[in-house]
């Protein structure tokens, strides 16, 4: 281990104790005594995507298995007792396990107690949502997609159930090519002739009339406070490309006018970047709005590459090392068979370090630059995840383009931190000492 990944490893344990108030975790004793399934996740893996697959399914209460994740060992294997329905189950979905004894899974925990490595019990399968808009968007959602792949099922929420108050039947919400801004993505330049920007236009001024609102804006705002309330209350939210700027910019603009009139029809709030509360954020702080209807951004949170078109130049965004026994939490965010992941683009690609809120995590980014591509937080009982990006297998994905076919990429370590998240919830919560 090289010193600078140890000097993270120390940092990362001593900011969880410091900010997050978290205290080591006690070691638990692991011990089996019938034979156990390994489903290993380095590189000798057929099928890594799926293997959360096969996780989630033993989870879910119709079968009630429980599941050891042995955090750093072999890429962030799964361990769960041996039973021939999981057997079976692996065969058919191409996932690749190996039936060990007791003595060989004694062994690994033994191996798992001298290194920075851990077991956690996942017991629960998570009820998922993905918010999404009823109607067709042009463009795909990269969770959607591996759920589908791993077959992981989800339900579909949108802004009335969201309004209602049904996300609390939730433990984990998926946003992902969402403005909560009320810009439609800053689109209006690009694409302000083409049917389905206009067709997203008027269906979404109809619907913030219908359900009590007179703009888009202060639609999504409310949408964004409810979103706010659900993590307070416990949930986990886990969002990508550019519902997490979004988001954020949504909760400051409360009661302010930020759209351009060209995008609305009505007249921005004078000064509207001094008037800003980033009391309300779950990320990002200080950042500047970007008003010109022409310009893509809606603010300078987003940062990108140098080389938006040659992806052979695009840096690496390296997963920081955190240690295991200490905070088992942030290790499931980074389990993955690489250390370093090719960055792809998204409407936010990536996060600019100098506007993240001082109790944000970093779990990756690229070194010796401004540029974050990985975050997490907690706020009150909940916590998020942000991941900057649209699809970690299409680097420039552009709008109308065909859905990436994921069975192509069974091995994606992009597409495994999306999974990491999804399995979260599952993690048996241990009580903190004082």
């Amino acid at each position: 281990m090289t010193g600078k990944t140890t000097n993270r490893i120390i940092l990362a344990a001593v900011f969880a104790v410091i900010v997050l108030g978290r205290t080591p975790a006690v070691a638990e004793t692991w011990h089996a005594d019938e034979p156990m399934i390994l489903i290993y996740m380095d590189e000798q893996q057929a099928d890594h995507l799926r293997a959360y697959g096969i996780a989630y399914w033993c989870l879910e209460p119709i079968r009630g298995y429980k599941v050891q994740w042995l955090l750093n060992y072999r890429g962030g294997s799964f361990l769960v007792r041996d039973a021939q329905e999981i057997r079976d189950r692996a065969t058919i979905m191409g996932v690749s396990y190996k039936v060990i004894g007791p003595e060989t899974a004694n062994r690994i925990y033994e191996e798992i107690i001298n290194i920075n490595a851990e077991v956690v019990l996942l017991e629960k399968a998570p009820d998922i949502a993905v918010y999404v808009p009823p109607t067709k968007e042009p463009w795909d959602d990269a969770v959607r997609m591996v759920l589908e792949y791993a077959q992981i099922p989800y339900d579909t929420v949108w802004d009335p159930e969201v309004l209602k108050g049904d996300l609390l039947k939730y433990d984990w919400l998926h946003l992902h090519h969402e403005d909560f801004t009320g810009q439609y993505g800053k689109f209006y330049a690009a694409y302000r002739a083409a049917d389905w920007y206009q067709r997203s236009v008027r269906g979404s001024r109809i619907a913030a009339k219908e359900l009590g609102f007179d703009s888009v804006q202060k639609l999504k705002g409310a949408v964004a406070l409810k979103i706010r309330e659900y993590v307070e209350q416990g949930g986990f939210l886990f969002a990508m490309c550019s519902a997490p700027d979004s988001l954020d910019i949504a909760l400051a603009a409360i009661g302010i006018d930020i759209v351009p009139p060209e995008i609305d029809g009505t007249p921005r709030t004078p000064n509207a970047d001094n008037l800003l509360d980033f009391s309300r954020t779950f990320a990002f702080r200080d950042f500047k709005l970007v008003a010109d209807p022409y310009v893509y951004e809606v603010s300078n949170i987003d940062i990108m590459p140098k080389n938006l078109y040659d992806q052979r130049m695009v840096e690496d965004f390296e997963l920081f090392e955190f240690s295991a026994k200490q905070d088992p939490a942030l290790t499931i965010f980074v389990q993955d068979h690489v250390t370093s992941v090719h960055d792809f683009l998204g409407q936010t690609t990536a996060f600019r370090r100098s506007v993240l809120r001082d109790d944000v995590v970093i779990l990756a980014d690229t070194p010796g630059t401004d540029r974050v591509k990985y975050i997490h937080g907690n706020v009150s009982k909940g916590s998020f995840t942000f991941l900057g990006g649209h699809d970690p297998e299409d680097f420039r994905h552009l709008v109308g383009e065909k859905p990436t076919d994921i069975s192509l990429y069974p091995n994606s370590p992009g597409y495994r931190l999306i999974l990491n998240n999804v399995l979260f919830p599952s993690m048996r919560k241990k009580e903190k000492k004082t």
